[in-house]
């Protein structure tokens, strides 16, 4: 029997989302730092699409500088945004999710490429986060290596303490994660990894970057950390997206 979305609340982890009941009226959002990473959580996603759930989705910045000098004859920064912009428009067209659930938040960026720590950029998140009144957020884990991913946590989390937002921010596992709790986890098997694959292979500039620096995709990336996942979590799985969770109530 499928247990309630309540568990979330109670602290019985690790909860496996695959058997939840989910009331399809909880809005979900994803709070992303760059364009792919809605789709390195796609599988979970389409647990929530496929429930009725509304999903919208808000990347934080284009992230021109994971783009390689010379990829589709891009060499400036605004021709790099382009491209992964319309990438992640490319990628949610597939998965399905209507283009009015997309909003590119285009935060102001360093040299280093990172979204600035700024009252200007905190506002545009904070207009994102109230436009959409999420009842669960998805973003990424505070425990991380990449400034962009750390600094969009710590908008959301001032902002959702500022206007004592009430529910649940699920922290992603990413392969830049250092360390995190698995408290909630849905496993996959080989055929929906196929599509996962796909998905993620519409990041064409991400995939091309890691096969020329790492020797395997950005499909690749990501499915193995999904593949370990499973191996920790859910020895009967072959693929597990995981996540830490995070209980706002400002009661």
């Amino acid at each position: 029997m499928k247990r309630e979305l309540s568990e979330l609340f109670a602290g019985k982890y690790p909860v496996l989302l695959n058997e939840l009941r989910i009331p399809s009226s909880l809005n979900v959002a994803v709070l992303a730092p760059h364009p792919d990473d809605f789709d390195a959580i796609g599988v979970t996603m389409r647990l929530f699409k496929d429930n009725g759930n509304r999903i919208d989705v808000g990347v934080v910045t284009s992230a021109a500088s994971g783009v390689e000098d010379g990829f589709c004859q891009a060499f400036t920064t605004h021709a790099k945004g382009i491209i992964r912009e319309k990438e992640q428009v490319a990628s949610l067209r597939y998965f399905g999710l209507p283009q009015d659930r997309l909003s590119f938040l285009r935060l102001t960026e360093g040299d280093d490429g990172h979204p600035l720590d700024n009252t200007e950029n905190l506002e545009l998140v904070r207009s994102f986060v109230l436009a959409v009144r999420p009842d669960i957020m998805f973003m990424p884990h505070w425990n991380d290596t990449n400034i962009g991913h750390r600094r969009t946590y710590a908008f959301f989390s001032r902002i959702a303490q500022g206007e004592k937002w009430s529910g649940v921010a699920c922290l992603i596992r990413d392969p830049k994660t250092i360390t995190m709790r698995d408290d909630l986890y849905a496993v996959f098997d080989g055929e929906t990894a196929a599509w996962k694959g796909e998905l993620l292979r519409f990041h064409q500039s991400q995939h091309q970057r890691n096969l020329n620096t790492r020797g395997h995709g950005f499909d690749e990336r990501i499915l193995s950390v999904n593949r370990f996942t499973a191996e920790t979590l859910a020895q009967n799985a072959e693929y597990a997206e995981a996540f830490e969770i995070e209980k706002y109530d400002p009661s």
